[in-house]
């Protein structure tokens, strides 16, 4: 329970339809960062929201310090992509290694056979797998995940298109998504915070977050700057496609592929950072067209829903073959567009986009879809073939 009126009502739709419920908190925030993020979800304020509204649905309420597994999962992480020339997902990683992840231990340790969060996605389960005899059903409309000859749970976007967060949840594993429940899946914004309402729950009307929880205001360089120290910069050169320099920069941390601001001007047409190269720390910049990507790599690719496979391990040709045609999302707030797929050894894939899409970004998530089923997703690799020499 994260305090925000999607958690709550999560809880309180479980509770309705038997389950026995615990309202459990992670406290995650680090020292330095309560004192800019006190209404967020890493900030005490969270905290007393779910402790109310678990005292008005009558469920037990714990907080469970997370604060140095998040500095060292999440925070670190964030941190070092930026270091590298990468654009990080620090929610993605949160999901995986924290709230479905750490998480589980200590939801053993409270007797509990599932994970419930308020993610707007759906995830089925096999009919026959999901709670104990006579406990209601969960997530399993219709049984999608069976009839489509997928294996084990499947992830689906959630019904309300706007609000859908599949995507960040591409990288979790079977053991995972079956031991998750998703019950605001097939529910719109609207209807959460209407039975928030009816329920007289104080955060009824609770903004939704709109940025990365630990980084207030979306300044990541400051956060950079706090939690690094200026002398963990990698200062260089900012140059053009041909290898022209153009003029020194600060720190290869503060830019990210499609960025415009904060380049320097002089030139008639605008220009776009398109590529990052963290072993020289050159900026590359280019124009809009420059920014365009037909085909590009993914790597540590986690397959989720592979009709016939029952093992995230080196696809076979066959495998290939069935995940020929997908949609992908290169960025959490993408349409998704049209791809060829190719799976390789490694973990490794290749995506040939039927349209090039801007702004291709090392370090994000693209995640791909068959219609609206998750069948897996990876990090994009940086194209190496673009930095000038």
């Amino acid at each position: 329970m994260s305090g925000g009126v999607d958690s709550s009502v999560a809880g309180y739709l479980l509770r309705e339809q038997g389950y026995d419920v615990i309202g459990v908190t992670m406290k995650v925030w680090p020292q330095d960062c309560i004192s800019r993020a006190e209404d967020k979800c890493c900030g005490p304020q969270a905290v007393a929201d779910a402790r109310g509204v678990a005292h008005m649905l009558g469920i037990p309420h714990y907080v469970i310090d997370e604060a140095d597994q998040f500095e060292k999962l999440v925070i670190n992480y964030f941190s070092s992509e930026y270091q590298a020339g990468r654009t990080p997902n620090p929610c993605v990683m949160c999901n995986e290694k924290l709230k479905f992840g750490n998480l589980w231990q200590k939801a053993e340790a409270l007797g509990c056979d599932y994970i419930a969060t308020g993610h707007y996605a759906i995830i089925e389960h096999p009919v026959a797998g999901v709670g104990d005899p006579g406990r209601p059903v969960v997530n399993s409309h219709d049984a999608a995940a069976g009839n489509r000859g997928y294996k084990g749970a499947a992830l689906r976007k959630g019904v309300d298109s706007r609000k859908d967060q599949s995507y960040f949840l591409f990288s979790l594993r079977q053991e995972q998504l079956q031991r998750a429940l998703t019950p605001l899946g097939r529910m719109s914004k609207s209807e959460i915070r209407a039975i928030a309402r009816k329920l007289g729950l104080k955060v009824a009307d609770k903004p939704d977050s709109q940025e990365i929880c630990f980084v207030p205001g979306q300044d990541y360089k400051a956060f950079l700057r706090s939690h690094l120290g200026e002398n963990q910069f990698h200062p260089g050169g900012i140059y053009d496609l041909d290898g022209n320099f153009i003029a020194t920069h600060d720190g290869i941390e503060m830019f990210t592929i499609g960025q415009r601001k904060g380049l320097p001007g002089g030139s008639a047409q605008p220009r776009y950072v398109v590529d990052l190269d963290p072993e020289t720390n050159r900026v590359i910049i280019g124009q809009a067209e420059d920014l365009l990507v037909e085909e590009f790599e993914i790597n540590c690719v986690n397959w989720i829903s592979v009709a016939g496979v029952d093992d995230p391990g080196p696809r076979s040709a066959t495998t290939a073959t069935m995940l020929h045609e997908v949609t992908v999302k290169i960025r959490y707030n993408h349409p998704g567009t049209r791809a060829t797929l190719t799976p390789m050894e490694n973990q490794r894939a290749r995506i040939r986009l039927h349209n090039p899409q801007k702004a291709v970004t090392p370090g994000q998530a693209a995640v791909f879809y068959d219609d609206d089923v998750v069948l897996g997703g990876g990090w994009i690799c940086r194209q190496a073939e673009l930095v000038a020499a």
